[in-house]
């Protein structure tokens, strides 16, 4: 006698699912697919391996050293700085300071104040806090707010037209007079060698921005040139500012900040000598002075300075880069998601045809499908 088993609560745990392959010939599916091959395809070769690299292991934080040499000289009428003639000025006094790093200043005009000594005078009566029209307006043994010095309690003609509070500071007070034009306007032709070493702990690989060569006069004739001389690391000063889209003498007159990047991209798996920087400028800030003074004695042992209000451009220098080499690792991770991909696109058009295709109902059925063993035969009797 045959008898019929039925099914426990659990018996659908040991069932097994094997895959069923079903050629349908829907056109609007299969060109889904291949569409969708053909993106993942060109996702794995355009972006991961040529672009992204994805078969290499990467540094992305190079330690860098940069060294700068200014060389160049403008003159200037030695009356705008208290004298006669005209003064030069060479790299020892065009940069600031005259060996520089990271940063380095190039003077491009001055306001002198020659001959100050400590003493009383009146405040100047550009600064606010000095108008007066009388002796108490002036309190004894207070500072002037933004000014030069200490109040003494006297209310003082400045000029003819001005009343200000008599101080205890450097006199003459500073100049404030602004030159139209830029007094040094001679140092854009200035020009700056940047010297700069990258070095990739990860992978021990250093390079420098200098060219290897046997010429000793290379570095004194060379200048950069994006196109012409790329490699060359002179670069002259009214170059630059073009580069970051201004012009020499209206950002000379005031100062500014200009920031000079470089970029290191380095393919380890290519020759080191194809692994150069790029540089790049850009204007990062208009106006930029900060003050100087040179003391002496004169004859009666007096102390006397002459005070330099410097405007300048200002180079910020910074370095930045990547080298990436081939590595076992990140290559087979890149291409078991590839591979991954592929899968997908399988998954969706799937979903496309099973559930979101007018013969959707048909497709089901065709591809799943429960697979029942032959039921057993009873021997005939006698």
């Amino acid at each position: 006698m045959a008898g019929a088993a039925t099914g426990g609560p659990c018996d659908g745990l040991l069932d097994y699912k094997t895959a069923k392959f079903a050629l349908t010939r829907n056109r609007r599916v299969g060109l889904l697919h291949r569409l969708l091959q053909l993106g993942v395809l060109g996702y794995l070769l355009g972006w991961v391996l040529l672009v992204r690299k994805g078969y290499q292991e990467s540094d992305r934080a190079p330690r860098a050293a940069v060294v700068t040499k200014l060389k160049g000289a403008a003159a200037a009428a030695a009356a705008a700085a208290g004298g006669a003639g005209r003064r030069l000025w060479d790299a020892t006094e065009l940069g600031r300071p005259p060996q520089g790093e990271t940063v380095l200043v190039l003077v491009t005009n001055f306001i002198a104040t020659a001959e100050q000594a400590q003493g009383h005078c009146p405040e100047s009566p550009s600064v606010l806090d000095a108008t007066c029209t009388e002796d108490a307006d002036c309190p004894v043994g207070n500072p002037v707010l933004r000014g030069h010095g200490i109040k003494t309690g006297k209310c003082v003609m400045f000029n003819t037209t001005h009343s200000t509070c008599e101080i205890y500071g450097w006199c003459p007070v500073e100049n404030n007079t602004l030159p139209r034009e830029p007094l040094l306007a001679e140092a854009e032709n200035s020009t700056l060698f940047i010297k700069n070493t990258v070095h990739f702990t990860k992978f021990n690989f250093s390079k420098r921005n200098t060219l290897q060569t046997n010429d000793p006069t290379y570095f004194k004739s060379c200048t950069y040139d994006p196109f012409f001389n790329p490699l060359c690391p002179v670069f002259r000063v009214r170059d630059m500012v073009e580069a970051a889209g201004e012009t020499f003498g209206d950002l000379a007159l005031l100062g500014g900040s200009i920031g000079v990047r470089i970029e290191w991209d380095c393919d380890l798996d290519r020759p080191a000598a194809e692994c150069q920087p790029r540089y790049s400028f850009s204007l990062q800030d208009r106006g930029y002075n900060f003050r100087t003074a040179s003391y002496y004695w004169d004859s009666q042992r007096r102390l006397y300075r002459n005070l330099l209000k410097l405007y300048g451009i200002r180079f910020d220098i910074s370095v930045h880069g990547q080298a990436g080499k081939f590595s076992v690792i990140p290559a087979a991770v890149s291409f078991g998601t590839g591979i991954a991909f592929f899968g997908a696109a399988t998954v969706v058009c799937d979903l496309v045809l099973l559930y979101l295709d007018a013969k959707a109902d048909f497709y089901w059925k065709e591809k799943f499908e429960e697979a029942k063993p032959p039921k057993g035969k009873t021997e005939p009797t006698a």
